[in-house]
Parts: C-alpha cells; sequence; structure tokens
C-alpha cells in the first residue's frame, strides 16, 4: 500500500501550486494584451462597412453588426474568462514544446526553411515583392459587377410589345408564350401577367408582360445543364415579331425598379423637353450600342405610339339638336367608361356597380359613332352627328424626373461583367457624334449606378481601414516600427486574395471589398502573434547577453530570432488553421446565398495562407533588419516588453 501511494506522489520535476499559477499569469499577460489589440484591431476594421448604403448597406450590415457584437465579447472573454478556464484546466505536468511530436515536426520542417531565407534576404524579399507587383495586372484584368448575382431559383421573362397592343392580342401573346415556356423540361410552375394591378404602385403598361417561371429542383434538371443554358435556350424559342424579350428575376427586378426606376441591368435615361426628341435621341443611343459583346435584350422605353380614342365635339351640330356638351359628355363615359348605377355592400366593404356598354359595340370607332343620344327635337340620333370620333397617336405613359420629362434605353448584360460592358458602351456613345442635341443629357442608372456609388464609397473606406488598424497597433505596442512591421501584412494578405478571386474567375464587387476589409483584420492578428514572440526572444536575448553592441553579434541576432519564430510556431499556425478551419467549408457549400457567400471568402481564404506564410517566412527577416539595424546606429536593442 505504501509503494502504491509513493507511485502517485508528485516528483521533483513538478512544479508547484505557485509556480503553476505564476506561470499562467506570465503567460497570460504576454499573451492577453497582443491578442486583445488583434480582436479590436478585427473589430474595427470592420467598421467601415456600416458606411456602406443603399443595397449594399441593407446586405452586409447584418453581417457587420455580428460580427461586431461576437468580437466585442471575444475582446472581454480573452482578457477575464480565458485566464481563468487556463488555470482549471492546465494541471498535471507540463511538457516543453520540443516533446510534443507535432511541434518536433513542425520545427523540423520550418527551421530549414527560415535560416534560407535569412541568408538569402535580397532573394527573399525580391520574390515577394514580384509576387505583390502581379496582383496588380491580375486584379485589372478582372471585370467588375455591383453584387454577385444572387440565384432565386426562379425567372422573371418581362417581354415588351408595341404600345398600341390590343387586349385580345396581348392574351394570345401571352398564352402562346407561356405554352412555348412550359415546354422546356426544366419549367416547374409558369404564371404570366399583362397589364397593372389596381394600385399606384404598379406603373405596368398593357405592352409589358410579367411571367414568372419557377424551375424544378436542380437533382431533376438534364445533366450538364445551367441555369444561363435555360434561360438561352427559352430566348431561342421565344422569338416573336413585334416583342422584345427580357430576362431578370423576380426579387432583384423589384428592388431595380424600386430603388432606381430601371427594370433592367442598366438603364440609359435621356432627359430633355419634348418627347418626340427624346424618343429620336433613344433611338440614335440603341444604334450605337447594338452588337456590343454583353448586352442582351436592348430595347428604347416606349414613348410614342401610344393609341387615343379622341371625341372632338361640334358645337354647332349640338346647337341643332337642343343638346349641350355635358349631354356628350354624360354618355360617352357611361358607355365607354362606366358609370356607377349603385352600391352592393359585403361585410363591411362597399363596392360601386358600374355599367356600360358590352365589349362588342365599343370596340371599333364605327360602333363607337353609333351610340345613341337622346335630342330633345330630333329624338335619337348617333354620336357621330355631334362630334368627330378618331384614333390619335401619342406617349403610352409619361416619366419624368426632377420636373424633366424621361425615356430610357434599356439592357441586360449576360456573358460578360458589367462594368466593362458599360465602360464600352460609354466609349462608343462619347465617340459618336450628334448624338445629344442642345438642353438633353443623359444619365447611367440600374445596377452600374449602385456600382459607381459603391466604388466611391470603398475608394475612402480602404484608407480609413488602414489608418484604424494602424492607430490600434501602435496603442497595442507603443511603437510606429512595431505597428508597421505588423501592418506590412496587409498588402502581402493581398496577394492571396487577388490570386483566389483570379482563379475562379470572380468579378470584383462590394462582396469581393468586404471580404478583403474582413481579411486585413485577420492577416494583422496573425502578424501581431509573430511580433509578440520576437521581442519575447530579444528579451531572452538581452537577459543572456546583456544591452550593447559589443556582446551582441549578428549571428546572436539570427539564432534568437530563429528561436522566436520556430520555438512558438504551433500557436501561430493555429491562429491560421482556426481561421482556414471556419471559410473553407463555404467554398464546397450550395444552395441559395452561397454565390454571394464565396465573393467573401474566397480573398479571405487565399488572403489567410500567403499572408501566414509571409509572417512566417518574411516579418522574422524584417525583424531581424531592423534590429541589426538598431544595434550598428545605437549600440543597443529597442525591445518593446511583451509581459504587458
Amino acid at each position: 500500500m505504501k509503494k502504491r501511494i509513493n507511485l502517485f506522489r508528485k516528483k521533483e520535476s513538478w512544479i508547484s501550486e505557485e509556480e503553476r499559477m505564476a506561470t499562467i499569469e506570465q503567460s497570460s499577460k504576454q499573451v492577453s494584451r497582443g491578442v486583445f489589440f488583434a480582436t479590436v484591431i478585427i473589430i474595427t476594421s470592420f467598421l467601415p462597412v456600416f458606411m456602406l448604403t443603399g443595397q449594399e448597406g441593407k446586405l452586409f450590415h447584418p453581417l457587420a453588426f455580428t460580427k461586431t457584437f461576437i468580437m466585442i465579447v471575444d475582446a472581454l472573454l480573452v482578457i477575464t474568462l480565458a485566464p481563468v478556464l487556463i488555470s482549471f484546466f492546465m494541471k498535471g505536468k507540463f511538457r516543453p514544446e520540443h516533446k510534443n511530436p507535432v511541434n518536433r515536426l513542425l520545427e523540423k520542417v520550418y527551421t530549414p526553411i527560415i535560416r534560407w531565407v535569412l541568408k538569402w534576404r535580397k532573394t527573399t524579399i525580391a520574390i515577394n515583392i514580384i509576387a505583390l507587383v502581379i496582383t496588380i495586372p491580375l486584379l485589372k484584368s478582372l471585370g467588375s459587377e455591383f453584387m454577385p448575382p444572387l440565384d432565386e431559383q426562379s425567372i422573371l421573362f418581362m417581354p415588351v410589345t408595341l404600345p398600341d397592343v390590343s387586349n385580345t392580342e396581348i392574351k394570345r401573346i401571352l398564352q402562346v408564350q407561356d405554352k412555348l415556356i412550359k415546354s422546356v423540361p426544366e419549367v416547374d410552375k409558369v404564371l404570366g401577367k399583362a397589364g397593372r394591378a389596381s394600385t399606384a404602385t404598379d406603373n405596368s403598361p398593357i405592352s409589358m408582360i410579367e411571367t414568372i417561371i419557377v424551375l424544378k429542383p436542380k437533382t431533376a434538371w438534364r445533366k450538364g445543364i445551367t441555369k444561363k443554358d435555360i434561360i438561352n435556350e427559352l430566348d431561342n424559342k421565344l422569338q416573336i415579331p413585334g416583342v422584345v424579350n427580357g430576362w431578370t428575376q423576380p426579387i432583384i427586378n423589384r428592388i431595380n425598379m424600386l430603388s432606381t426606376g430601371i427594370r433592367t441591368d442598366v438603364g440609359i435615361k435621356v432627359f430633355g423637353q419634348k418627347l418626340d426628341t427624346i424618343a429620336s435621341v433613344s433611338e440614335r443611343v440603341k444604334k450605337v450600342l447594338e452588337g456590343t459583346p454583353g448586352i442582351q435584350d436592348l430595347y428604347v422605353e416606349p414613348i410614342t405610339g401610344g393609341k387615343y380614342l379622341t371625341i372632338h365635339i361640334n358645337r354647332e351640330a349640338l346647337s341643332r339638336y337642343g343638346l349641350n356638351v355635358g349631354d356628350v359628355n354624360q354618355t360617352v363615359e357611361s358607355a365607354i367608361g362606366g358609370a356607377p348605377v349603385a352600391q352592393t355592400i359585403e361585410g363591411r366593404q362597399r363596392f360601386n356597380i358600374s355599367v356600360r356598354l358590352a365589349q362588342d359595340y365599343r370596340n371599333s370607332l364605327e360602333r363607337i359613332k353609333r351610340i345613341p343620344l337622346m335630342s330633345p327635337s330630333a329624338g335619337t340620333i348617333a354620336l357621330g352627328e355631334v362630334a368627330d370620333v378618331a384614333l390619335e397617336e401619342g406617349p403610352p405613359m409619361i416619366s419624368s424626373e426632377n420636373a424633366l420629362l424621361r425615356g430610357a434605353v434599356l439592357f441586360n448584360v449576360r456573358e460578360r461583367d458589367l462594368g466593362s460592358t458599360v465602360q464600352e458602351a460609354i466609349q462608343k456613345i462619347n465617340a459618336s457624334k450628334d448624338i445629344l442635341p442642345e438642353g438633353y443629357f443623359l444619365e447611367w442608372s440600374g445596377q452600374y449606378e449602385n456600382l459607381i456609388r459603391g466604388q466611391r464609397t470603398l475608394l475612402w473606406i480602404a484608407p480609413i481601414v488602414l489608418v484604424v488598424i494602424f492607430l490600434s497597433l501602435y496603442f497595442a505596442f507603443h511603437s510606429i516600427r512595431e505597428a508597421f512591421l505588423s501592418l506590412i501584412t496587409v498588402p502581402f494578405a493581398l496577394i492571396g486574395g487577388a490570386y483566389a478571386i483570379y482563379l475562379y474567375q470572380v468579378h470584383l464587387s462590394v462582396a469581393v471589398a468586404v471580404g478583403f476589409i474582413a481579411l486585413f483584420g485577420i492577416a494583422v492578428e496573425t502578424g501581431i502573434v509573430m511580433v509578440i514572440y520576437l521581442n519575447d526572444a530579444m528579451n531572452q536575448l538581452i537577459k543572456a547577453k546583456g544591452n550593447s553592441s559589443e556582446s551582441i553579434t549578428r549571428a546572436d541576432l539570427k539564432e534568437y530570432v530563429i528561436m522566436g519564430a520556430a520555438k512558438r510556431l504551433r500557436p501561430k499556425l493555429m491562429t491560421v488553421c482556426v481561421s482556414l478551419f471556419g471559410l473553407v467549408p463555404v467554398i464546397w457549400a450550395t444552395g441559395v446565398g452561397t454565390d454571394v457567400m464565396k465573393p467573401i471568402v474566397l480573398p479571405m481564404i487565399g488572403g489567410v495562407l500567403t499572408s501566414s506564410t509571409h509572417i512566417l517566412l518574411v516579418t522574422p527577416l524584417i525583424f531581424l533588419l531592423t534590429k541589426e539595424y538598431e544595434l550598428r546606429k545605437y549600440g543597443k536593442l529597442e525591445v518593446y516588453a511583451t509581459n504587458h
């Protein structure tokens, strides 16, 4: 029994409870300040997302709020709960770093590499700079768009016919289109609508059809077919003379119409004082844009061509028959428009009952001319006896903005990015002459309007992000040099992000910009951990050899930098891996929303990989160069305490 008790007695190599708590306290002080400020940096670097407005603001503000609240709580837990939990769970025998097999393997691989880097300094820096420079043409070769197109799992077909189309003809076209659409195997349901609803918010003319196409689940699609292929197939089937096809999605279409007044991806608004001139300018703009790669569904918003029934009353004839203008107007209103004659009550609701002539008696000019009028002197006479009835052309719908009449040339963008397509279109219009008469001007709207607004916002957000990160680093280290050493990882994080979105052929958008903003905070966080351990190595060097150029050699500096970089390799790699483990699954995710999430995640994944490589290899090199400079110039090292 006595031998069994001795078996579990603490050996001399075990540390006491006081030593254990002192070690935990010292380690927490060493790391917690840097980790706390790293968390603060991630929070502050994401705050500029709140400055986004419009559609992009509504989309990304919830993400920014969620991330900010989580990181605020995380920053508090780092300095409060984390040390307490460590004291509870880190008990028993503490093993040195080199006793861990994973750590030994990492050091065995990493140490020769870092020695090679510190030996071939110029080569290492040159490789990094070349890789950074290459990203510039890569980013310029990418297209640009406002937001990645969200797959709504349905299609909105919006064809436009001639403005004088009749009810009978529009019904026939609608039925033919629905039948052709339903013939495609991937189509599940079709719902078409012509005309407008009984609300002021729906200003659709009868010449514009809206057809919602609900698709079957992708598992039921033909092998190898995509949504773009389905749209192209439908477009080929629906080539009807006099009908201009338009393809979009239900939700984004409503958002575009509410925010910009344009129901397609891009619209060129034509402003002026006369509708006829606006119509001719719009036709010239359309002619210039025809054949531009990427431009699809190009058409001019109808300004003329509407048919109006006009009834000009002959007052001399009225006087002969003893009638007045009011008698004629009342008869016309009742016969054609309908006049309320009673009310019906259904529960708490009341509805007017209107009576008018049946459609067969008002569907032609000759029948309208024969509408009877009661004359006190001549009995029943025809409307044509006292009025001239005719059809006249006029605007089907008059649009205005800022007290100016407006027309529009509308088109969608497919098989190409939005930014380059519109830029080429702008160049074509600028190169053309005699398009705009004096007093008329063009304005680009639709998604391009949002793209320009988002780009302008991000141009002044980016410097704010870098300034905020730099100030946070300065408060963390109380040194401009150390802050710059951690901040220099940001441009090298850009390398991997640029390569990732280039390989996946993702267009530059607000979503990609948000991904880069989030990446900067993660990159700086890893850099802070490296700088903390390198400073810790310098403190150990000073304790061992003093702080003087006479006692410290370049070889000593090099060895201690290697020790600071290699001996604590595991926590640095853990910082990187935690970020990757949370982001990589999004790449393989499928379903609604993933096409917006991937452009955010791709620059973060690529950037984390290259920034971590830079931090593990180049940051120790730059740190060594600065320390050699300090030792050469000041005769001693400027070391910043790591046990704050």
